[in-house]
């Protein structure tokens, strides 16, 4: 399977600060041996007396940014050596002197202990939680069905992997069905929602004869949660898209989410079909909601982009011109393409601070046996 990019510009990377949580970076944990190196050092090639101990009483308070307990003591066991090794002539230290930095080393034991035990409470917090964010948006398979599969997800508030976006392909027995849309609000505050959507989804892909008979579906479960809701009504933007069995035909249902642009060689063109009224508002009835049919041809694409993508602007205020920026990388493999388009974006407007979306859904029926 093929897991959708969460992060940019490098699959995998951790978007926390080493301040924030994540794992120090290399030159914190290869700080306090080099100090110990470069003093020694010093002090064995001068031929006068260097006043540079004192330097040597920081290496302990250092070590516990990134070292266990045994490991501190350790550090903390030679700075007391060398301060007693009259080759190195360090200050000539006095008992007080060495009692604090005997004080020092063993209070940044105790420190290295109690940040040990939470890093690994930290860990486990944060696996359990990248669990349940996956069961809510799980990885994007590089195929359903008769359609091959690529994708990117960012979520607006740093550390999380899902926010307010949300996104998914299905097969089920009325073709390759697939969604894609925006909640009300983002961040943790709209995962909620986004999990009741796609369990709604989910379930629809299943049982629901046509497309708009998806989107009332879908409707209805956010007037269900609303009725819930204390403080503001519950809506959501969405694209939901159906195809054919041989995926040269695809039924789009658009409620207040940007079209799907379609690229044909060159090309980048806006679908074009009837929009409807966001999810939510009790308006989306099945008789009335109208699925626009396309008609596609081998080598085609979709892409689709959450509002966090076409609302982007620079610092001149200017939108991000999707369709002429998706022109320019016709060429690429679709699997790569939403990594260029990101990339693309954040040169474009570096401070992009709401959750992001792509999906390229490329028709490719499988080869008949």
């Amino acid at each position: 399977m093929r897991k959708v990019s969460a992060l940019p510009p490098r699959r995998g990377e951790d978007r926390r600060s080493w301040l924030s949580g994540a794992p120090p970076p290399r030159w914190v944990r290869v700080l306090p041996p080099t100090l110990v190196v470069a003093i020694c050092a010093a002090t064995l090639i001068s031929h006068d007396p260097l006043d540079i101990g004192f330097l040597l009483g920081a290496i302990p308070p250092l070590a516990v940014l990134s070292y266990s307990p045994l490991a501190t003591a350790l550090l903390g066991g030679v700075v007391v050596a060398l301060l007693n090794i009259p080759a190195f002539q360090l200050d000539r230290p006095g008992d007080t002197d060495l009692l604090t930095v005997v004080f020092v080393a063993g209070l940044s034991v105790f420190v290295s202990f109690v940040r040990s035990r939470r890093d690994a409470q930290l860990g486990l917090e944060r696996t359990v939680a990248e669990a349940a964010q996956h069961a809510v948006v799980p990885p994007l398979p590089e195929r359903v069905g008769a359609v091959r599969c690529a994708g990117l997800y960012r979520a607006a508030q740093r550390g999380t992997l899902v926010g307010g976006d949300f996104f998914d392909v299905r097969d089920g027995p009325f073709g390759v069905r697939v969604v894609t849309g925006d909640v009300q609000g983002h961040g943790l505050s709209a995962v909620s929602t986004v999990a009741s959507l796609l369990g709604a989804f989910r379930e629809a892909v299943l049982d629901q004869p046509d497309l708009a008979s998806v989107a009332g579906r879908l409707d209805r479960r956010l007037l269900v949660d609303s009725a819930d809701a204390r403080h503001a009504e519950l809506f959501a933007t969405a694209a939901l898209l159906e195809f054919s069995a041989d995926a040269l035909e695809v039924r789009v249902v658009v409620c207040g989410n940007p079209p799907p642009l379609l690229l044909r060689g060159a090309r980048a063109t806006e679908l074009e079909v009837s929009p409807w009224t966001p999810l939510g508002l009790g308006l989306a009835d099945a008789g009335t909601i109208e699925a626009c049919t396309v008609s596609l041809r081998p080598g085609d694409r979709l892409f689709l982009a959450s509002d966090g993508v076409v609302e982007a602007r620079d610092s001149d205020g200017a939108f991000y011109p999707l369709a002429d920026r998706l022109t320019a990388f016709a060429e690429e493999d679709p699997a790569v393409l939403p990594d260029r388009v990101w990339a693309d974006l954040v040169r474009f407007c570096p401070d992009v601070d709401d959750d992001v979306t792509m999906l390229v859904l490329t028709p490719s029926p499988p080869e008949p046996v």
